[in-house]
């Protein structure tokens, strides 16, 4: 059976991923499931996350990274939505690495401007100021994307174009894998 393709945009709180995701499975001509790290987390147990947030929504990102292997491997497509971030305790990154490194993957960065970042959160209500700031810093990996996507910059119509024309180039899609291999290598 061939693995359903896998997109995955990673950038901080607010950048536009939650827009990008849908505008993108509204326009792709096959289906695409939307994975989500906020709606992993949402799944948590509040007793839990009131005992160590930390460790019950990573134990939630944890079963995302597996469901986005588990849908690829049954030739589901997935836009996985989601916010790698260096930490001490779990290497999310890592985690999604190892479990689909060779696997069809489109790895997207999604960002905008700071002070759109900043709009952004204010207009949003549903997160802390600066969170996304915040982020910047620690996203991982910086650099080492098939493509980023500027959501400000451009409409999320002209983000959208740009992935869908990268996946019609699956030999050019090589930055998961060179990721992983790095991080074996070092």
């Amino acid at each position: 059976m061939e693995k359903g393709k896998i997109i995955i945009l990673n950038g901080v709180s607010s950048a536009g991923k939650s827009t990008l995701a849908r505008t993108l499975q509204g326009r792709l001509s096959e289906p695409f499931y939307i994975l989500a790290n906020d709606t992993f987390c949402d799944m948590s147990p509040d007793k839990f996350i009131d005992i160590d947030a930390h460790v019950t929504y990573n134990t939630a990102l944890k079963g995302m990274y597996h469901a986005i292997k588990a849908f690829s491997d049954i030739g589901i497509n997935v836009i996985a939505d989601d916010v790698f971030l260096k930490e001490d305790n779990y290497d999310r990154l890592g985690e999604c690495l190892g479990l689909v490194y060779d696997y069809p993957v489109l790895f997207v960065q999604v960002t905008c401007p700071l002070e759109e970042l900043r709009r952004r959160e204010i207009e949003r209500g549903d997160r802390g100021i600066g969170q996304g700031e915040g982020q910047l810093a620690v996203l991982d990996p910086q650099d080492g994307y098939d493509i980023t996507v500027d959501t400000h910059n451009n409409t999320q119509e002209e983000c959208a174009d740009r992935v869908i024309e990268a996946l019609l180039y699956p030999e050019k899609l090589t930055a998961f894998r060179m990721l992983w291999l790095q991080r074996i290598n070092s």
